[in-house]
């Protein structure tokens, strides 16, 4: 298949920002669950480690539910946006409508109704047609599939994530369902070797969002070839959006080898980061792709 759109630069703050040190609410969402074998999750060692990550041998009752994650920001001036998108709403009754017989019977998808993302936004009184912004940390489908519901936005990805994710061979094999993106939208890149690129913390590589502080993007590849995080700006403290960057929050103190990722080398040094962060700022809220536990634990809103 070939994805037929093409994106466009972006390589100045949006607009609607406020004055330096801005601050934002963030609210999580989960859009759904999807199933995954203990070892994709945990990594680990031995001779069978790839066939246990694929779940091959590894009986469904060891598998590992886990929440599909979008997040809603809210701006006091550039108004509210979305991280993510998780399952599309047709998932609820029929999952292979959008994500295909393989992903759908491999990772068993669930979308309770009313638990799509464009549903929640009109519950807090926003319409999705209307939303300007939505950052995709990556196009992996449990990240991507409900982006036709949102057609009025502008998505914003990395220029490493779009290439990556339009050209790899066996797309499903690496996690992508290139239906979901295939669409006319108005997508933008962001290269992280840009003018407006600066350092922040521990992390080398961000773009101030709003040119106020309050939303950072930040480069954090390894699990795909082109993964984003996204920074928050809270009263007294940050918030980390670090999407599949870590995929639980043991991740940042565990020594055991990472989960697989399409660049290793990348990855480690994404975590190192990540976990540099973590010390200097124990008081940042730092929220992992996939972990049950911390997801459960998180707060309906934070600011």
């Amino acid at each position: 298949m070939k994805v037929h759109t093409e994106p466009r630069p972006l390589a100045e703050a949006l607009s609607g920002g406020g004055s330096e040190g801005t601050t934002v609410a963030v609210e999580p969402l989960t859009v759904g669950e999807v199933m995954a074998p203990p070892a994709l999750l945990e990594g680990g060692t031995g001779p069978f480690r790839n066939l246990r990550i694929a779940g091959i041998g590894v009986p469904r009752s060891r598998w590992t539910t886990v929440a599909c994650q979008a997040f809603l920001i809210r701006h006091p001036t550039a108004g509210p946006l979305v991280v993510d998108t998780g399952l599309h709403p047709s998932v609820t009754a029929k999952p292979a409508a959008n994500l295909g017989r393989f992903l759908s019977a491999y990772a068993k998808p669930r979308l309770e109704p009313g638990q799509d993302l464009p549903a929640q936004l009109r519950s807090r009184g926003l319409d999705p047609r209307a939303l300007r912004t939505v950052v995709m940390t990556h196009l992996h489908f449990d990240h991507a599939s409900a982006m036709s519901e949102l057609s009025g936005a502008s998505f914003l990805l990395t220029e490493a994530e779009w290439r990556a994710a339009t050209t790899i061979r066996r797309p499903q094999l690496h996690g992508y369902r290139q239906s979901n993106y295939d669409y006319a939208f108005d997508f933008r890149t962001v290269s992280y070797d840009g003018p407006n690129v600066t350092s922040y913390a521990s992390f080398g590589r961000t773009f101030d969002l709003f040119g106020d502080g309050s939303v950072r993007l930040i480069s954090l590849p390894g699990h795909t070839l082109g993964h984003q995080a996204v920074l928050c700006n809270l009263r007294g403290r940050d918030l980390l959006i670090a999407g599949d960057a870590i995929y639980r929050l043991d991740q940042l103190t565990k020594t055991a080898e990472p989960p697989r990722s399409e660049d290793p080398h990348t990855y480690r040094r994404s975590l190192q980061a990540l976990r540099l962060f973590h010390r200097q700022f124990p008081q940042a809220v730092i929220i992992p792709g996939h972990d049950p536990e911390a997801w459960e634990a998180l707060e309906e809103r934070y600011e």
